[in-house]
């Protein structure tokens, strides 16, 4: 049984972003969209499908790497878990390592990022960083 379906999309992208696969498949919901989104609109990935399968739909998830095969996703870090949920106001978000990075923020409005999220002054709970 699967507890913290967010923390499981994390692991499989950092995993297949090591071994530098081009794509990987991960159950679909709609955070996970989200999510997906937020990524492709931050240039961490190239780009996402839902594809339907039998029993339940999964996204693909095109992973993207430098010219020379760098990694454009240097860490992928949780920070709000289902132990220890991380709720933060607009004004108090911060920039991941000066800009370099982001934070995915769940927000009345959906999943967004922090430079979002500061600019449409709404906070929400912090789900992870990215860098």
């Amino acid at each position: 049984m699967m507890t913290d379906p967010i923390a499981d999309m994390l692991t499989r992208i950092r995993n297949a972003v090591r071994i530098e696969r081009p794509h990987v498949e991960i159950p679909a919901s709609k955070v996970k969209r989200g999510v997906a989104e937020v990524l492709k609109r931050e240039g961490y990935i190239w780009d996402w499908e839902e594809v339907e399968q039998e029993p339940s739909s999964h996204l693909r998830i095109e992973l993207k790497y430098g010219p020379n095969g760098e990694r454009v996703i240097q860490k992928i870090r949780r920070v709000s878990k289902p132990g220890r949920r991380v709720y933060t106001k607009a004004k108090d978000l911060r920039p991941v390592l000066n800009g370099l990075g982001i934070s995915i923020v769940s927000t009345s409005s959906g999943v967004i990022s922090d430079r979002e999220a500061r600019t449409r002054h709404v906070g929400g709970e912090v789900l992870c960083e990215i860098w």
